[in-house]
């Protein structure tokens, strides 16, 4: 009986990360499609447009190095700032989950 209900939360378990990449796939598929809908279309935006603007947007950064990306990294509004602060918050939760089942009324005798 415990051999099956362990091959059943495998098979389970990837299962369920089988759907997860796919699910994955499909929403990252989406802002590409939408990046280059307008691409060629009647009305839309052309090629010499877009490289036109690609050119205007690299002279702009190279004029004004001190600008950078655009992108905070540092800042706590930023990429890094953000991840450091949900690290820690998470890495709290984890924390605080973790003493509270050392110490728990189910922890195990003996062993902690």
């Amino acid at each position: 009986m415990r051999f099956h209900k362990v091959t059943m939360n495998k098979t389970m378990i990837f299962s369920i990360g089988i759907m997860a990449v796919c699910a994955i796939g499909t929403i990252s598929m989406v802002p590409v499609a939408l990046a280059y809908s307008g691409l060629g279309a009647v009305d839309g935006i052309t090629l010499e447009e877009h490289l036109e603007l690609a050119t205007r947007k690299v002279e702009k950064a190279e004029a004004n190095p001190a600008t950078g990306s655009g992108t905070p990294y540092l800042d706590a509004g930023g990429v890094l700032g953000s991840s450091i602060i949900a690290g820690a918050i998470f890495g709290g939760i984890a924390t605080a989950m973790f003493v509270r089942a050392r110490s728990g009324r189910y922890a195990a005798y003996g062993r902690g």
